[in-house]
């Protein structure tokens, strides 16, 4: 999206609010719960993989998923890389804020 008027043109940055990113984050987090659960089930002795050593695997890929997950809803919460480009011909100014 962009405005324009005779001198100055103002062009939108949408940033991390994507659709993508919304998809992502939520499949991450319940792929990544799913991993830890399966390990922690395995610890409990409730499945039927070993905890030692497939059980601690899928508990570490579970966990660095949340950190990850969570990495990418912050990123979405705080909309990091939005802003605008402010072009000003008169001027000869170019402003990028993001």
């Amino acid at each position: 999206m962009s405005w324009r008027s005779e001198g100055i043109w103002i062009e939108l940055i949408v940033g991390s609010r994507k659709i993508s990113n919304f998809c992502w984050a939520f499949i991450l987090f319940l792929g990544s719960l799913g991993f830890w659960g399966v390990g922690f089930s395995s610890y409990l002795g409730r499945n039927q993989i070993l905890f030692f050593p497939q059980g601690i695997v899928m508990s570490f890929y579970g966990i660095a998923g949340l950190f990850f997950s969570s990495y990418l809803w912050c990123t979405i919460f705080w909309n990091v890389g939005s802003g605008y480009d402010r072009f000003d011909r008169k001027e000869g100014i170019v402003q990028i804020f993001h």
